[in-house]
C-alpha cells in the first residue's frame, strides 16, 4: 500500500512509538534507581560489618595481652549502647574495667564524633563477653578457658537471625540483628 494515497491512516502513528519508547526509558530508570538504593544500602551494610570487625578484634586483643585476667573480662550484660560505662575512662586503672570502658566508648561510636554526635560505630552496637570453658588447673585435666567476644548492631533491612545471643531481643525482629564473634583460648603452660 502506498502511504501517499492514504495519508489519513499514518497519522500518530510517531508518537504512538514515541510514548512506548517513553515507558520503556522510564520503567528502565526506575530499575537503575532501585538497583541505586539496593548497592548503597549494601555499601552501608559492609561499612558496618568492617567497623564490627575493628571493634571485635580490639577487645580480643585486649584480652590475649591480660591473659592472666581473662575471666574477669566476662560481662553479665553488653557493653556498648544502653550500658552504664562512663564516657570519660582516663580515671580508671590499666586492667579489664579500664578496657571495658573503652570498648564500651568505642561500640557508642566514640572514636569519630560530628557535629556533637558519635557516629564512629555501627548502629545500636553492643558487645558481649562470656566464658564458653573454665580453665581448669587439676592434675591431669588441664582445661584451658575459652572465651567468646560477640559484637551485634543493627541492620537496615531484615535477614536471617544470627545464631549468636549477644544482643538478641534488643533491635526488634531479630532478622535486624547482626553478629559476629571470635573464640580467644587462654592456654595453661604451667599447667602439668
Amino acid at each position: 500500500m502506498n502511504p501517499t494515497l492514504h495519508p489519513g491512516r499514518q497519522r500518530g502513528t510517531t508518537l504512538i512509538e514515541v510514548l512506548v519508547t517513553l515507558v520503556i526509558v522510564a520503567f528502565g530508570l526506575l530499575g537503575i534507581g532501585a538497583l541505586q538504593a539496593k548497592m548503597q544500602l549494601g555499601t552501608i551494610e559492609a561499612y558496618q560489618r568492617a567497623q564490627a570487625v575493628v571493634l571485635l578484634e580490639d577487645m580480643s586483643a585486649r584480652i590475649n595481652a591480660n591473659k592472666a585476667n581473662a575471666g574477669t573480662y566476662v560481662l553479665a550484660n553488653p557493653a556498648g549502647t544502653g550500658d552504664s560505662q562512663p564516657d570519660d575512662c582516663t580515671g580508671m586503672a590499666a586492667g579489664a574495667p579500664r578496657d571495658i570502658c573503652e570498648w564500651s566508648a568505642a561500640l557508642k561510636g566514640a572514636a569519630e564524633v560530628k557535629s556533637g554526635t558519635k557516629v564512629g560505630a555501627m548502629v545500636g552496637a553492643r558487645g558481649c563477653i562470656e566464658q564458653i570453658q573454665a580453665p581448669d588447673t587439676t592434675t591431669g585435666v588441664c582445661q584451658p578457658g575459652i572465651y567468646q567476644v560477640s559484637v551485634a548492631w543493627q541492620g537496615l533491612h531484615l535477614t536471617s537471625a544470627s545464631a549468636l545471643t549477644c544482643g538478641s531481643g534488643l533491635y526488634g525482629a531479630d532478622g535486624n540483628r547482626r553478629a559476629i564473634s571470635v573464640r580467644i583460648t587462654v592456654g595453661l603452660p604451667a599447667c602439668t
